[in-house]
Order: C-alpha cells, then structure tokens, then sequence
C-alpha cells in the first residue's frame, strides 16, 4: 500500500510540473506574439525617445528643421520647419512660432500646403498614427479628432493641459485660389514623455 501511495505521488508531482512547464511556455509565447505583432501597427521606434522630462529642447530660428513628421497612412515623411511662412512651407510643413515644440505638454501646430505635403491629409482616420522625431525624443500622437473650421478661426492654435500636435491645411482640398476654410486633424500624445 506504501508503495503505491509514492507512485501516485511521484505521478501525481511529474503532472503537476509538466502542467505549469506548459503554462509557463503558453504565456511565454503569447508575450512574444503580442510583442511582435504590436511592432505592426506602431511605428519603427528608436532609441531616440523621449524618457525624461528633463529633455533639453532647442531654441529654433525660423528656417531651421527641427524635426520630421511621419504618416504611414499617407506613406508620407516631411521636413519640420520653424515657421509657417512661403519659405519655409516650401520646404516642409511649418511649425507655428507661436506654438510650443512637437512633444510638450500643449498645442504644437503644424500647417502645410494642400496641393502638397499635405495633400492626402483628408485620408487620415481617428486612430490613425503619427509619428515626430525630433533632436530632443521622438513622439507618436493618435488622432482622435478632425474638423473643418473657418479661415480665421483661432481655436485651432489655442493652448492646451495635454500634449496635442494639431496638423492644419486649407480646404477645400481641390479649391482653386485662397481656400475659405482650414482641415484641421488633433492627435494626443500616446508615445512619449510630455515635456512639461
């Protein structure tokens, strides 16, 4: 009778261990699935990413690239330049001079023309990601809102609590000479510490 209680127990110890030996490789694969498969839907990351608070941000002149936007909607990758005149929106999309920097705790404004670098902005969707890389970290923003305002409508460059990158261009996007109206898609900051 002794004997046969150890087997049961040596049988008994031997499923236990081979139960969770399969739990623990179960979990271990779906990890490494989750992880891989995440790498489809953002964009490629680098080291370049912002971890601290305490990033030292540059004081940009205007015509300077202070960075790149990335839309892989669009299969778009565009200069950021400071300022948002004919030279600089030549060049790239501009940031707004009165706006903070891509990646701080507020409104940063971008515009750009729509018979070019923004061209296929009209395509964007909420949830839709876009990515800026800067000297400083790099920063991925989700859309989560798109609207078309009026011409000298001040709202799109107003300040806010949360790190928001707002993209602006004219409308309609097919309009021959001055547009009346403005394309305006917001993206909150998903990836990324906001610099305060």
């Amino acid at each position: 009778m002794r004997k046969s209680g150890k087997w049961v127990t040596v049988v008994f110890s031997v499923v236990i261990a081979v139960g969770l030996s399969t739990v623990a490789l179960a979990t271990l694969s779906i990890y490494q699935m989750n992880s891989s498969s995440g790498s489809i839907y953002l964009p490629e990351l680098d080291s370049s990413f912002t971890d601290s608070p305490k990033a030292v941000l540059p004081k940009p002149k205007v015509g300077d690239v202070i960075g790149t936007l990335s839309i892989p909607k669009i299969k778009k990758t565009i200069k950021i330049i400071e300022g948002t005149g004919t030279k600089e929106l030549k060049l790239g999309v501009g940031h707004y001079v009165g706006s903070v920097l891509p990646g701080v705790s507020d409104n940063s404004v971008l515009a750009g023309h729509r018979d070019s670098v923004f061209r296929n902005l009209g395509q964007l969707k909420i949830g839709d990601l876009v990515t800026v890389r800067t000297s400083y970290g790099t920063f991925v923003y989700e859309v989560h809102k798109i609207r078309i305002v009026n011409a000298n409508d001040r709202t799109v460059i107003v300040p806010t609590q949360d790190a928001i990158l707002t993209l602006s261009t004219c409308y309609p996007f097919r309009f021959i000479g001055n547009a009346p109206k403005r394309y305006v898609v917001q993206a909150g900051l998903v990836i990324g510490e906001p610099i305060a």
